[in-house]
């Protein structure tokens, strides 16, 4: 804080004792915290989270721009660059990332009932070059940008590292190189928390920050499970170890092995601050879809969310909102905007020429003769870029009215 670095004045002193509390003057705490199962706010009441996942903003996945094997963030970046070159394609992920998500779709979020979102990141924007042990990079002040927008509007967030260094996954949705590298990695697992600690120390007074989720879907159940799984916690708590270190305030959410979907890989809780997470997709929407989750629980009396869930019918999408709901479940539906569809809460729509970026993204591309050969003339593709990205803007989206139903905020 330059503010005292060169002071020790009684004032200065006040000052930073004043900035550092984490409770007001009756007592009651700033943040949101855990009591037994329960989530409660900072008078005491108990709090049911009802939120979003912001995806497809500082992690972009393939099948939200309608492409397939094209599915990963650097898969995306590739078709970019060949199709307009790498200046270009840097130009474009900016002006992306500072339309797709922006105060008027936290507000239009407020407005709809929610209560907070979840904001899945790649740690590749908080360092300076993939790999880097340098934590520079435009990642920090997109966060503070939504986080500044959360406060305003009065939304809670949940930051969540949705690709690790490494990878956390083994999958496209961790950006990874095919394999879950980061538990094999000691490098890597160095880095992951050293932008734990560093984004924690960022916001370890803030509020409108609920907690830190701190790896999305770790372990896709098609490795070794039974050499990978175990090394999970450990690694968890040393991240909650660095976290804690430079902010005890906010909570720390621990996703299950396979999808979020294991808990067999928890001992005890190990911090007075956990929030024990799981995804469910796709399955029959009755109790016992959820009860081992109930079940560990009522074991640890601990808090479990429903971190992710979505891409189905705006029928079901009701239904396993009501279940969670009736077991007194918090939830954040998966996800809240992309590419002409209904299975989200606002739909982008397509601009002219997006099915022959498609084509190019999804046909041969493997030499340089195939790029050159298949590539949609560049000017055509500039302009159909130029509009994709005022389309992404919220007043140039549509909202689908049944899925904002289906969820029932207000």
């Amino acid at each position: 804080m330059t503010l005292c670095r060169n002071s020790q004045t009684l004032s200065c002193i006040l000052l930073l004792l004043l900035l550092g509390a984490s409770s007001s003057s009756n007592g009651q705490s700033k943040f949101i915290t855990t009591r037994g199962k329960d989530l409660v706010s900072g008078d005491g009441k108990p709090l049911l989270l009802k939120g979003i996942n912001l995806g497809n903003w500082l992690l972009p996945e393939g099948y939200m721009f309608k492409f397939k094997t094209a599915n990963s963030p650097r898969l995306i970046q590739t078709v970019i660059n060949e199709l307009v070159g790498e200046d270009e394609g840097r130009r474009f992920w900016q002006a992306y990332r500072e339309n797709y998500i922006t105060q008027d779709d936290i507000r239009f979020l407020k407005q709809s009932g929610f209560n907070s979102v979840r904001v899945p990141f790649s740690y590749r924007l908080f360092v300076s070059a993939a790999g880097s042990q340098t934590l520079e990079g435009e990642g920090y002040q997109h966060l503070d940008d939504v986080v500044g927008w959360c406060r305003k509007e009065g939304l809670y967030v949940i930051l969540d590292m949705h690709a690790a260094p490494g990878g956390q996954t083994g999958d496209n949705i961790d950006d990874s190189w095919g394999y879950p590298f980061l538990f094999a990695s000691a490098e890597s697992q160095s880095l992951a928390i050293n932008i734990w600690r560093k984004i924690a120390a960022r916001y370890h007074s803030e509020p409108a920050v609920l907690g830190y989720d701190l790896l999305n879907e770790p372990i896709a159940p098609y490795f070794d499970t039974a050499d990978l799984n175990p090394r999970l916690e450990p690694l968890y708590r040393r991240m909650v170890a660095a976290i804690r270190a430079v902010d005890k305030n906010h909570i720390v959410f621990l996703g299950g092995a396979q999808w979020d979907s294991n808990f067999k890989i928890f001992g005890p809780p190990f911090d007075d601050k956990l929030v024990y997470t799981f995804h469910k997709y796709w399955m029959e929407v009755k109790q016992p879809a959820i009860q081992e989750y109930i079940d560990f629980r009522d074991k640890y009396n601990v808090p479990v969310w429903m971190g992710e869930s979505g891409e189905n019918t705006d029928q079901w999408i009701s239904s396993f909102k009501t279940l969670l709901e009736q077991n007194n479940i918090g939830w954040c539906f998966w996800p809240y905007k992309k590419l002409d569809a209904t299975t989200c809460i606002v739909s982008i729509n397509p601009p002219a020429g997006w099915d022959a970026i498609v084509g190019f993204a999804e046909g041969p591309r493997k030499t340089f003769e195939e790029v050159r050969k298949n590539r949609p003339p560049k000017e055509q593709v500039k302009r159909t870029l130029s509009d994709y990205l005022e389309r992404i803007k919220f007043a140039n989206c549509r909202v689908n009215q049944g899925y904002l139903k289906a969820l029932g905020v207000k």
